[in-house]
């Protein structure tokens, strides 16, 4: 029986290759002077000691403003946050109806709109911030013909119909928002203004 003759294949040593070096940090932009740089971490913000206290004053201003904030907020009154949420949703409403003229006198006025109240928030207060009782109206027919409200009544009809008009009529029922209502009331207006302008 032959035997198969083995043939030895040669042995290559493979070297060990050297890991490349890292390429440290990438440059950022300075937060004080806003040029370019080198940081030696990824953490640092600043350019140099100079910038670096310009930086840590900021951000401690900043830490300051906040805590202000908190310590008003903390202090305000249902009152104050009842202001807070009628600025909202007025603001609001004279957004929803930027295309539209007075709701009273069908008009177009050259000064500051205003957002009129059909039903007057001190005889129906309970309405003062439903925003079918809202629209935006001339200084001249809010302010000077207190409301025009008989005017207001028909443009409102013209808007939102008799039915819905006469339901706002008649809604009577009590409504004292507290102080975590109306906060919500104010951030959600805030943010029905927001999307109303984005979306156009």
């Amino acid at each position: 029986m032959r035997q198969t003759e083995l043939r030895r294949t040669a042995f290559k040593r493979t070297m060990p290759t050297e890991p490349k070096p890292s390429p440290g940090p990438r440059k950022r932009t300075c937060k004080a002077c806003k040029t370019k740089f080198q940081p030696f971490r990824s953490i640092e913000a600043w350019c140099s000691p100079e910038c670096g206290l310009i930086v840590a004053k900021e951000r401690l201003a900043k830490q300051e403003a906040k805590k202000d904030r908190e310590r008003k907020q903390a202090l305000k009154s249902r009152r104050d946050w009842m202001k807070d949420a009628q600025v909202a949703v007025n603001a609001y409403v004279r957004e929803r109806d930027h295309d539209l003229p007075c709701i009273s006198c069908g008009k177009w006025f050259d000064g500051t709109w205003q957002a009129g109240h059909y039903l007057s928030r001190g005889a129906r207060p309970n309405l003062a911030l439903d925003e079918r009782n809202i629209a935006k109206q001339c200084m001249p027919c809010n302010v000077h013909l207190s409301g025009n409200q008989a005017a207001f009544r028909i443009g409102l009809i013209a808007r939102i119909g008799l039915e819905e008009v006469e339901r706002l009529e008649a809604d009577h029922s009590p409504r004292k928002f507290d102080a975590d209502e109306l906060k919500a009331i104010r951030d959600e207006y805030r943010l029905k203004l927001k999307k109303l302008k984005e979306g156009k």
